[in-house]
């Protein structure tokens, strides 16, 4: 099971898909993008609950902040009595385009069975001025530079999608980032 969810545009979004790992050896995913521009919270994330043996599962999650921005991840793993020799992985990681953005990690992690293999890491990043002066000494300008600094930081996710879905996601991102100054 994998899920693709991209949220932006909305004032607020709360959304949490759900998978449920019930037969063994099964697999789910969750890669999502999330992007908070003004007066706009996006509340997003996943949840994952193991509940046989050998199932794999995978979160992915990335937000962008700007304008004051919040980007919330709010996810769940549960590892069942019984999921013997599970593995996942949760990573979430955000991006402030400015300094009145904000973003905001609630993950809950529960493990049930002493051999789970699971691993959660989350960072918080911004756009550095030394970025933006690098980018700019070869010739973009501001606006150019940050779309490309969000651009990379979006594409471990991109890579994943299909072709079609990867094309639009962009376009959606840089209609967003129109007129943004990072």
């Amino acid at each position: 099971m994998e899920w693709v969810d991209c949220n932006l545009g909305s004032k607020l979004t709360m959304k949490y898909p759900s998978i449920y790992l019930l037969g063994e050896r099964a697999h789910g995913e969750i890669l999502s993008i999330a992007f908070a521009g003004k007066d706009q919270h996006q509340d997003a994330g996943g949840k994952i609950i193991h509940a046989a043996p050998k199932t794999t599962s995978s979160i992915f999650s990335k937000s962008i902040s700007k304008d004051g921005g919040r980007a919330t991840y709010r996810g769940l793993l549960e590892v069942a009595q019984g999921a013997t020799e599970t593995r996942s992985k949760v990573v979430c990681d955000a991006l402030l385009l400015d300094p009145e953005s904000r973003s905001d990690t609630y993950p809950t992690i529960r493990i049930d069975e002493s051999d789970a293999n699971v691993g959660h890491e989350a960072s918080v990043s911004k756009v550095g001025e030394d970025q933006l002066f690098y980018l700019q000494a070869h010739g973009l300008d501001e606006e150019e530079a940050s779309k490309m600094i969000v651009n990379g930081f979006i594409e471990p996710i991109a890579k994943e999608l299909p072709m079609e879905y990867s094309v639009e996601m962009n376009r959606l991102i840089e209609l967003q980032m129109e007129g943004s100054i990072g």
